[in-house]
């Protein structure tokens, strides 16, 4: 009889009795009451395998895949900047589908959790487009057979909400530095001295800067530049740090409690000093694309530029320096034409 029990059941013996336990790893043992070779027993097994599957598949959760993966080297190894925009997204997911099985989920149901943003077109793409390594890292742990997100196409942004960043003119800059002061021209040249990203821009500290160029690691690629400074750029960071003599370890761009200046304050400070100026249309963003055209301007390739700028691909650096080299060939011909 012993040898005709099932798969994950053996005798066990206690005091003068045996009884069959049906014990699989991972699970707790569950004692088979009724006799092996009987129907009654039968139905236990089932039961007992059937009860296993369901726990073993109930703890493949989403917010247990999600515990996984932000220990995994695939999330951990990630630019601080894109581990951060992918928390929120992996936050949401926990809070939305974090009880629903792994194995569950469909092309289908990733493509209505992208449709029940699509108010908001960006947060709608970033949820697919972190869903799709989470599941592939799913597939890689032997969760699922497939990755339901491969696929699913994202969502293009409607012509009426598209707003391009206009880059600074020549006429915007100068208003700038003749009537802007403090915090608001140094974010200003810092933006466009050294073609960073704003949040970018909040990460410099005094040490970072050795009176002609100014270092930086990228949150976003995770790339370290060394950037030689423009003159105007100089001009304001030797003037503040005379003011100030900040300890090294001091970020430049900081509140009046010496704290590092946040992107969402940064954003407040430059709308308001914007709207002082007249200037709104020119964004935070924009201050990057002015220093790209000034490159371009300056006879940089777009290798060269893109030396300066950490772009990985080269399709934003071509839109504007291609329109800076337009209006400077437009000069150039302008002036050949008189």
């Amino acid at each position: 009889m012993k040898r005709d029990l099932p798969a994950f059941c053996y005798w066990k013996r206690r005091g003068n009795y045996s009884y069959v336990w049906f014990i699989r790893r991972g699970e707790p043992p569950r004692r088979i009451k009724a006799e092996p070779g009987t129907a009654d027993f039968q139905r236990e097994y089932a039961s007992a395998l059937d009860g296993a599957r369901i726990t073993v598949a109930d703890k493949r959760t989403f917010s247990a895949l999600i515990d996984l993966y932000v220990s995994n080297p695939a999330f951990t190894e990630l630019a601080p900047r894109t581990k951060a925009d992918y928390r929120k997204i992996l936050d949401f997911l926990r809070s939305t589908i974090g009880k629903i099985r792994v194995s569950a989920m469909q092309k289908k149901d990733v493509v209505a959790l992208r449709d029940a943003n699509a108010d908001r077109v960006r947060q709608a793409n970033y949820i697919v487009q972190v869903i799709r390594p989470l599941l592939k890292f799913a597939h890689e742990k032997g969760w699922r057979v497939d990755n339901p997100a491969v696929g699913v196409s994202l969502l293009k942004t409607p012509k009426a909400k598209q707003k391009p960043h206009v880059p600074w003119t020549d006429e915007a800059v100068a208003k700038w530095r003749e009537e802007s002061t403090g915090l608001p021209r140094l974010c200003m040249e810092l933006g466009i001295g050294t073609v960073q990203r704003p949040d970018d821009l909040t990460r410099f500290r005094w040490r970072d800067y050795d009176g002609a160029t100014i270092k930086v690691m990228q949150g976003k690629t995770g790339v370290e530049l060394i950037l030689p400074c423009t003159e105007a750029l100089k001009a304001v960071l030797d003037a503040e740090r005379a003011r100030l003599t900040p300890h090294p370890n001091r970020h430049i761009l900081t509140n009046r409690d010496g704290l590092r200046l946040t992107y969402r304050r940064m954003a407040e400070i430059m709308l308001a000093e914007r709207k002082r100026l007249g200037t709104e249309e020119h964004d935070l963003h924009a201050m990057r694309y002015r220093g790209i055209m000034e490159l371009a301007w300056a006879g940089c390739s777009d290798d060269e530029i893109a030396s300066y700028s950490g772009h990985v691909t080269m399709a934003m650096i071509r839109k504007y320096a291609g329109i800076a080299r337009q209006i400077m060939r437009a000069r150039q011909a302008s002036a050949k034409r008189k």
